[in-house]
C-alpha cells in the first residue's frame, strides 16, 4: 500500500445558482469524488484562505484542494489472460475485452485490469505509484473493448501522459448507432460536464461550462435503423463518444445509460491507437480487430468468428 498527496486547482466560472464548494469541484473535475472532502487531512483554500467544504463559491474564486490518495490498499494480484498487441520493458498495449474494469474503485476491488497487472509484473509495477494510478495513462469504459496502452515505469508514464495531454496520440473507434445519419461525415464540438442530477452521467453544455470536447465521425455502413461509424477522438473526456452521439440523436446501440436501447451489449470498440514510444520515439500504431459482437451485428449471426 502507498499513500500519495494530490493537489487540484479549480477556477470558478459563471454560476446559474449558488453551489457548495465540494459540489462544484466534483462537477468541474473528472475523476474527483466528493468523498475526498470528508478526509481528515484534506486541505481546502479559496483565494489563498482556508475554508470549509460547505462554503458557497462565487465566480472568479480560485479553489485549491490538497488530499491524500491511498493506492493498492488490500488489492490482490490476480492472474488473468490478456490479449497482448505489443510489449517491451517500457509499455504494454492490449486489446481490452468488454466487461473488464480498468481501475479498482467502489464495488470493483477484484478482477480489474490493475489486479491483473500486479500479477503480471509484481512489485515493480506496484512500486511505480505515480499519482495513485500506476501505469494507467488513459482509460476505456468497462463495456468498451479495444486498444489500450499501459506504462510500465515512471518515465514511460510521464511521457505517455504528456502525449495524451498534448493530443498527439491517434485514437480511432468504431460504433454502431441508432438510426441513419443524413450526413456521411461530421464533427461534434460540444463541451461536456457531469450531469448535476445524475452523478454517474455526463451531458453536453454551453462553452462557458464543462470541458471542451471534439469528436469526428464518418459513416462506414448503414442498415435498417442503424449506422456503423468510424470515429476519431481528439479529446478524452469521460463518456465523450457516448454523450456526443446521443447529443445528435444517434446513441450507441446497447448503451444503457445514454438511451441506446434494450440490447445487452455496447457496440463501441477502440480500433486504433497510435503513440510515440516513450523511450525510442518510434511511432507505434496498434489495431484491435473488430470483436464478434460488432461483426455479428453488422454481418449477421455466425460472422463473428470469421469476418473482419
Amino acid at each position: 500500500m502507498a499513500v500519495y498527496s494530490k493537489t487540484i486547482t479549480v477556477a470558478v466560472g459563471q454560476l446559474e445558482a449558488p453551489m457548495r464548494l465540494d459540489a462544484y469541484v466534483v462537477q468541474a473535475r473528472e475523476g474527483i469524488s466528493r468523498s475526498i472532502f470528508s478526509k481528515s487531512d484534506t486541505q481546502i483554500t479559496v483565494n489563498g484562505k482556508p475554508v470549509k467544504k460547505s462554503r458557497l463559491v462565487t465566480a472568479g474564486d480560485q479553489i485549491v484542494v490538497t488530499y491524500s490518495e491511498v493506492h493498492f490498499a488490500g488489492l490482490e494480484p490476480q492472474m488473468m489472460p490478456l490479449s497482448v498487441l505489443y510489449e517491451d520493458d517500457d509499455l504494454l498495449i492490449i486489446n481490452k475485452e468488454q466487461g473488464l474494469v480498468v481501475h479498482p474503485g467502489a464495488g470493483n476491488w477484484e478482477g480489474t485490469l490493475v489486479n491483473g497487472l500486479l500479477a503480471r509484473y509484481g512489485t515493480a509495477f506496484e512500486a511505480m505509484g505515480e499519482e495513485g494510478r500506476p501505469g494507467i495513462v488513459h482509460r476505456l469504459d468497462k463495456d468498451t473493448s479495444g486498444v489500450m496502452v499501459i506504462a510500465l515505469n515512471p518515465k514511460s508514464q510521464r511521457a505517455l501522459s504528456a502525449q495524451f495531454k498534448a493530443r498527439t496520440s491517434e485514437k480511432i473507434y468504431v460504433a454502431v448507432v441508432r438510426g441513419t445519419l443524413a450526413s456521411k461525415s461530421g464533427t461534434i464540438e460540444a463541451h461536456i460536464k457531469r450531469d448535476p442530477t445524475r452523478r454517474t452521467q455526463y451531458i453536453t453544455c454551453p462553452d462557458e461550462e464543462g470541458r471542451s470536447a471534439r469528436t469526428e465521425y464518418r459513416v462506414v455502413m448503414q442498415g435498417r435503423g442503424w449506422t456503423m461509424l468510424r470515429i476519431t477522438l481528439f479529446t478524452g473526456r469521460t463518456h465523450q463518444i457516448r454523450v456526443h452521439l446521443k447529443s445528435i440523436g444517434h446513441p450507441i446501440i446497447g448503451d444503457p445509460i445514454y438511451g441506446g436501447g434494450s440490447e445487452s451489449t455496447l457496440l463501441l470498440h477502440a480500433l486504433v491507437l497510435g503513440i510515440d514510444h516513450p523511450v525510442t520515439g518510434e511511432r507505434i500504431r496498434s489495431v484491435a480487430p473488430l470483436p464478434p459482437r460488432i461483426k455479428e451485428w453488422v454481418y449477421g449471426p455466425g460472422s463473428g468468428a470469421d469476418r473482419r
